[in-house]
Order: structure tokens, then sequence, then C-alpha cells
């Protein structure tokens, strides 16, 4: 068994996964992974930018709910900044030309960006919840300045997680190319499966609990107000507080979940026997696929803003209004630009026909009296 297992077993254990090629699937990936990432970098970059620039622009205003927003935002941009290289290194065919600390640096982000997301969201699916079931009780834990410190100690925690990543290399040397934050790169320790299996009981299955008792309270208590009153259960306030936990929970369910639970099955079962070659190629495969599925979850965070936060939807609205105004404006002024430019040109015709019929008329008369 694994518990068993010595270090020249474990050993043993990473030189059989480098020994076994887990790139077969590689001509479809650096086609498909680059034009994904390629994507989710554009929509990333556009929404979380406008998700920032629309936050620095209502600095007055900001509440609970905006803050935890603003965070996740700041943590998809920072992700997003990753992706150029990553894109980089599936379309050289999973072959790392950066170096190892740039290497790293991209495993902290990615990492950073996941958990980070999994705190926010868990802050503000509590958030909601204090609001819309206890609004009478602990609305200190909403004040902005408390929250800002949650916020920081969210990020603090984040930190501790993935510290450890920075004192090993990222970077394997794996059949004639150098491989970057791929899963034998994290082999080497027989504990691997059981501290990983940890990780992802603390780091989502915990969250994932929070999240939905908070959507359920928050459920029960809407269903007992329309009851009691139908107008306030059928407000607007209660239908977006709803809708913000919902899409939290969603995007936890979509993005998070196959990424979780595809290790802990995995690990699960090499607790009790080292895994074939096949084995590996499979949990290769299921695990790009659903890392591309987590790594989506910053293209969906300003979705969550847009129905959070009342007056961003109106102000998103009218920028899109005002840049669609200026836009025309500068083409009606071209347009009428050209039209006088037009005009003068067919006038200037004008005036020389007539100026040289004038001297043509002269010249005839001239010969005439002749």
């Amino acid at each position: 068994s694994q518990e068993h297992a010595s270090p020249n077993e474990s050993s043993t254990a990473k030189q059989c996964a480098s020994a076994c090629d887990m790139f077969v699937y590689q001509r479809a990936a650096v086609v498909l992974f680059p034009v994904f990432y390629s994507v989710v970098f554009i929509i990333s970059v556009c929404g979380n930018s406008l998700v920032l620039y629309v936050s620095c622009q209502r600095r007055q205003k900001f509440n609970s709910t905006s803050v935890y927003l603003v965070n996740l935002a700041l943590s998809d941009t920072l992700f997003t900044l990753a992706l150029p290289s990553r894109i980089t290194y599936y379309s050289r065919h999973f072959d790392w030309p950066f170096g190892d600390l740039l290497c790293r640096l991209t495993t902290l982000l990615f990492f950073a960006n996941t958990y980070a997301g999994i705190g926010f969201m868990t802050c503000i699916s509590l958030d909601r919840y204090l609001a819309m079931v206890h609004p009478h009780r602990l609305q200190c834990l909403r004040n902005v300045k408390v929250v800002r410190r949650v916020c920081c100690l969210v990020w603090v925690l984040v930190c501790l997680q993935i510290a450890p990543l920075l004192f090993r290399t990222m970077l394997h040397e794996h059949q004639g190319r150098r491989t970057c934050m791929e899963y034998f790169n994290f082999e080497g320790s027989r504990c691997t499966p059981y501290l990983l299996l940890l990780a992802c009981a603390i780091s989502f299955g915990c969250p994932l609990i929070v999240i939905v008792v908070c959507y359920t309270k928050i459920n029960l208590k809407l269903q007992a107000t329309a009851k009691e009153n139908p107008i306030t259960g059928r407000s607007k306030r209660n239908h977006r507080a709803n809708t913000i936990i919902l899409l939290i929970l969603l995007t936890f369910l979509t993005c998070f979940s196959p990424y979780h639970l595809n290790i802990v099955q995995f690990m699960s079962r090499k607790v009790h026997h080292q895994p074939n070659c096949e084995e590996l190629r499979a949990f290769k495969l299921s695990l790009q696929i659903t890392v591309s599925l987590m790594n989506f979850n910053c293209c969906l965070d300003p979705v969550i803003y847009f129905f959070a936060i009342k007056t961003y939807k109106k102000q998103v609205l009218s920028l899109l209004k005002d840049y669609l105004y200026t836009g025309a404006s500068s083409k009606m002024t071209a347009e009428n630009s050209k039209s006088k430019r037009t005009t003068l040109t067919m006038s200037t015709v004008e005036e020389r026909l007539t100026m040289q019929l004038l001297r043509d008329r002269q010249k005839w008369r001239y010969c005439c009296r002749r």
C-alpha cells in the first residue's frame, strides 16, 4: 500500500510517471488550448478591467459586497496576466521557454486565483446570508472596514497555502521538452495524495458546504417573506440577492467542482495502488479539461458583479452608449467633412467652368468685331 511506500518506491513511481507518454493527445491540445485560453484572456481582460474601472469611478459608494467583488476581479486580473505565457507553452507543444522562476510565478498565480476566488465567493455568500436572514444581527461584520480586513485575511491565508510552491522547482524535463506545472512535476513524496485530499477537503469541501447552506437559508427566508407579504417577497432587492448567490453557486459547481472531484477520485485510488500508464494518461487528460473549466471562472466573475451591483449595470450601459454615441458622432463628423470637401470641390469646378466660358465668349466677340 501507499502508506508503507519507501522513498525509493516513491522515486520509482515518479520515474514511471515520467516514462509514460502522457502527451498522446497533444496534436489536438496544441490547437484547442491556445484558442481556448486566448478567448479566456480577451473576455477576462475586458470584463475585469471594466469592473475595476467602474469601481474606481464609484469609490465613495463601496459596500461590503462590492469590496469582495473588487478583490475577486483583482484576483482574476492577476491570473489573466499569466495567460500569455501559458498560451505560448501549449502552442510550443508543452515546452516551456521562460525558465523556472516564471514557471513558479505562473503556478502561484494559478493557485492564488483558484483559492482567492473560492474564498471571496464564500465571503459574498456569507455577506448575503447576513443581509437577508439576519438583517438586524451581526451587521458589524458587514462594515466596510471589517470587510477590508477580512479580504486581507483571505489573501494572507491564500499566500500561506501556496507559499510552499515557491521552494520547489516547477520545471521538469520530459522526453526532450521542459514541462511546467504538469501533474508529475508535483510527484516525489508518498504524502502527496494525503496532502491533496486534505487540501481539497479544506479549500473546496468546506466552502461548498457554506455556499449551499447560505443559498438554502436565503431561499427559505424569501419563501417565508413571500407568504407573509407577497409584495415584499417579490421586491427587486430580494430577487437580486437570490440571483447573486445562485450565480455564485452555479459558477462554483461548474468551474471548481470538476477539478477537485477529479483530484479526489484519483488520489483516493492512488492511496491503495500505484496507477498504471493508462490510468495516468486518463487522469492527465481529465486534469487538463477540468483545469480549463476552472480557469474559465475569471470570465464568469464579472457577470456576478453585473447582477450584484445595481449601479454597475447602469454605468456599463452608460459607457456603452457613450462609446457608441462617440463613434457615431465621429462618423457623422467625418461624413460631414467629406461632404463639405465634395461641395467645395464641385463649387470650384463650377467657378472654373464659368470663368472659362466667359473668357471664350469675350474672345468670340473680339473676333467678330474684327
